[in-house]
């Protein structure tokens, strides 16, 4: 946020701020921007080549849905780190082996939030440490039909379609 922000919320995670702003094109408009800090979300693939899908409960939507381990930025953890955390706390494993798939912005139009999406392989167990208000079922699936969940509509959460096909594509070689 800059000095000019107009705060009209401020939230345990996230704020609302009203804007003026120029845009590239000289236009002078008035904006409302939702800041989150950010998240990391997790494709994390055993040796038999099983994904990690939470079924999880989302009040906002109304709905159980299918995504990846993934969570919020702790103020000044840097993604990776997040990730990790969030795959040991939700997923109740560990990683060896780590590799970044880049960033994705949930609606560039009015949310500041990126989430950093990770491919996770050579696992260990570890206690899971949900917390109170998720509401989770951890389950491993066959990464190919992840994959098509993903691809005809059974995963409707954007950071997991995006980070299964970003994973597939690296797995492709």
């Amino acid at each position: 946020m800059s000095g000019d922000d107009h705060v009209l919320f401020r939230g345990r995670i996230i704020s609302l701020t009203q804007q003026e702003v120029a845009l590239p094109n000289g236009v002078h408009t008035e904006l409302e921007i939702v800041h989150h800090p950010g998240g990391a979300a997790i494709v994390a693939i055993d040796e038999r080549q099983r994904v990690c899908l939470l079924r999880q409960y989302r009040y906002a939507v109304g709905e159980w849905l299918w995504e990846l381990p993934a969570g919020k930025l702790d103020p000044h953890e840097p993604p990776a780190e997040t990730a990790r955390r969030e795959l040991a706390e939700e997923a109740g494993c560990t990683a060896r082996t780590w590799r970044e798939l880049g960033y994705m912005i949930s609606s560039p139009g009015v949310f500041t939030e990126r989430v950093w999406c990770y491919l996770a392989t050579d696992l260990e167990p570890v206690p899971t440490a949900h917390e109170a208000e998720e509401v989770i079922e951890v389950h491993w699936v066959d990464f190919d039909e992840a994959v098509a969940m993903a691809m005809d509509g059974r995963i409707s959460d954007a950071k997991s379609v995006i980070g299964l096909c970003r994973a597939r594509a690296v797995l492709a070689g």
